[in-house]
């Protein structure tokens, strides 16, 4: 069995764990209880060994999906020479279900003709390390079990047991439906096929909740991708606990056949605060609110302590390890489970952590007495630390370096957490916060300015210039009209975009950086960084470059997928995406370029936007 294109996927979930739904009806990746469970589908990353659930009609046909307006249900209209059908997936969240208890209720319904489909189920648990053993009742389903986890299949359709897994077959015609709950427990309920009418009311529940949702959201243009921008982001929100995971994947490629290849199923400091702005510029400000508790439990110490990321009920040790037994996808090993950065200093951190805290002030929002007391703590300790190497906010696993985006990011702690001390009175050593943010300021303009080119570069002593640079301006340390920036700009252009490599593509499609082994550590390659090009959109707008910007914001829009999702990466020259998937960061950067667009118009942001 060939894979699947990336974005031939779509996301379902339930605030606790997500499954990926392919364009042919297969659910080929989900783990459960939790995101960061052991999987149970995996056969987006081994065809043959990694398991799945298929519903797809038993004939050739053509696909059409989207999600039902303004939800993260998806649904998926198979034609058939014989008819068309209907697929709804989706899952209930966590609060209408048990603990510990994860359903995906599938509906086919016929809308013309008759269309006949075929249904296996093949869960491969503990990432196909482990045996299921089957039992199969007559008109209620099959259940596979293995150790203490159980999947049960309800369905009134009869099952026969294969090889591997079990299998069934049914034909549909206008009108007809059946229904499908795929429910995982630790401990089985008893065989009951759910009642239709009480699945059609979960699935009317699921639909009011998704919708009261986004329904508060602010709209700057550009509805449609913002809004489901906001879905997918809220879907990568560990309900419990409030940790937003990076993505809900591991190990897909940001090369074929490379090694760049990790596990994003985690909740680093960074991809949350990024994740929040975004929430912010929408006027959601509750999962913000969230993740503070959810940060002052996990790391009670102190900032000393405070780690790059944590598991989504905050675990301090991430052991990274591979999967040997898995081929990756389309043969790119290793799989990976677990995250070394982890143990990594990356100073970026703190200056996300408190420009995080800081929109939550400017929109008026409380912040508490041990909220403040470890964001007053963080700046004391952001003093003794910014003059150290890091390994950056692209976790290079070479040895630390000078980058000047994390000494930037150190600015943008100290700033901040003086401008919350003035404003609410708060207690703090603003003095010193500002001599430092003022040393850090002049440092960047004597080491961190490449001699020749004029503009910042990666990291001191560096001729190489990085994208995250860009961030110098979006966190308002540089201004657009600063001469450095300009230059840094030019280079990005000039040596990072994909089109100076091939004419042919259209300009701002935008790399990280060059990547090599002497530079971050592992083999070259990889694709270009979509949350980097839209960065660039922002800087464009900022700079008065209005048309440049929405030229190139629409045709990042082109690259999403037919039913607009994003991965980390996309190969320009393949036309297809690459690493994991759906990932936070460019659907972040996608709705703070389109407000970015809309402050460049006039349109102006919300009271939370950037300082």
């Amino acid at each position: 069995m060939r894979y699947r294109p990336i974005e031939d996927y779509a996301l379902i979930g339930d605030g606790l764990t997500a499954a990926l739904v392919s364009r042919d009806g297969s659910i080929d990746w989900a783990c459960f209880p939790r995101f960061d469970a052991p999987s149970s589908f995996a056969r987006i990353l081994d065809a043959e060994k990694g398991g799945y659930c298929s519903i797809s009609p038993a004939e050739s046909f053509d696909t059409t999906r989207c999600y039902l307006e303004d939800t993260n249900v998806l649904a998926t209209r198979f034609t058939t020479a014989t008819g068309e059908a209907e697929l709804i997936d989706f899952m209930p969240m966590a609060a209408a279900t048990a603990p510990e208890t994860n359903r995906i209720i599938r509906r086919v319904r016929g809308v013309a003709g008759q269309v006949t489909l075929n249904v296996t189920f093949d869960p491969r648990f503990d990432y196909a390390r482990r045996d299921a053993s089957w039992e199969l009742q007559p008109g209620q389903g099959a259940r596979a079990t293995s150790g203490d986890d159980a999947l049960t299949l309800f369905t009134s359709v009869p099952c026969a047991e294969r090889a591997t897994g079990v299998t069934a077959t049914f034909t549909v015609a206008a009108g007809d439906t059946t229904w499908f709950t795929l429910e995982y427990r630790k401990r089985p309920r008893l065989w009951r096929v759910p009642v239709p009418e009480h699945l059609e009311q979960v699935l009317d529940e699921t639909c009011r909740f998704w919708r009261h949702w986004v329904e508060g959201s602010q709209d700057f243009g550009y509805r449609e991708a913002v809004r489901r921008s906001a879905l997918v982001l809220r879907l990568l929100d560990y309900a419990p606990t409030g940790a937003i995971v990076a993505a809900p994947t591991t190990s897909l490629p940001e090369r074929i056949g490379g090694v760049r290849n990790w596990d994003y199923r985690y909740a680093w400091v960074r991809d949350t605060a990024f994740t929040l702005y975004a929430f912010s510029l929408l006027g959601q400000f509750d999962e913000g609110e969230a993740f503070f508790e959810w940060l002052l439990g996990v790391v009670p110490d102190g900032p000393k302590h405070l780690q790059v990321m944590y598991g989504i009920t905050g675990e301090h040790r991430l052991e990274e390890f591979t999967l040997d037994h898995l081929d990756g996808y389309e043969g790119s090993k290793p799989v990976r489970i677990g995250n070394a950065a982890y143990s990594q200093l990356q100073l970026d951190t703190y200056g996300d952590l408190l420009d995080c805290a800081y929109l939550l002030h400017k929109a008026g929002r409380p912040i508490t007495r041990d909220v403040w007391a470890f964001l007053r703590a963080t700046a004391d300790y952001v003093t003794r630390i910014w003059q150290r190497p890091d390994s950056g906010i692209w976790e290079m696993r070479s040895p630390p370096q000078q980058f000047v985006a994390s000494k930037a990011q150190c600015w943008v702690a100290l700033t901040r957490a003086a401008r919350i001390a003035k404003a609410r009175g708060l207690e703090g050593d603003v003095t010193t916060w500002l001599a430092h943010a003022d040393a850090i300021m002049r440092e960047i303009g004597t080491k961190g300015v490449h001699p020749e080119t004029g503009s910042f570069r990666q990291a001191y002593g560096s001729d190489q210039v990085d994208a995250a640079l860009l961030q110098l301006q979006l966190r308002k340390m540089i201004k657009p009209d600063d001469p450095h920036m300009r230059a840094t700009v030019r280079r990005i252009e000039q040596e990072l975009d994909a089109a100076r490599r091939d004419s042919t593509l259209g300009r701002g499609l935008i790399r990280r950086y060059r990547t090599s082994k002497v530079n971050d550590g592992l083999p070259p390659g990889e694709g270009v960084f979509l949350m980097c090009s839209f960065w660039l959109v922002d800087c464009y707008a900022e700079m008065g470059r209005q048309d440049e910007a929405r030229a190139l914001f629409e045709r990042l829009l082109g690259y999403a997928n037919d039913v607009g999702l994003y991965a980390e990466e996309f190969d320009p020259y393949e036309q297809r995406h690459l690493g994991n998937f759906p990932q936070a960061f460019t659907h972040v950067a996608l709705i703070n370029a389109a407000a970015g667009l809309a402050e460049g118009e006039g349109k102006g942001r919300n009271e939370a936007g950037r300082p």
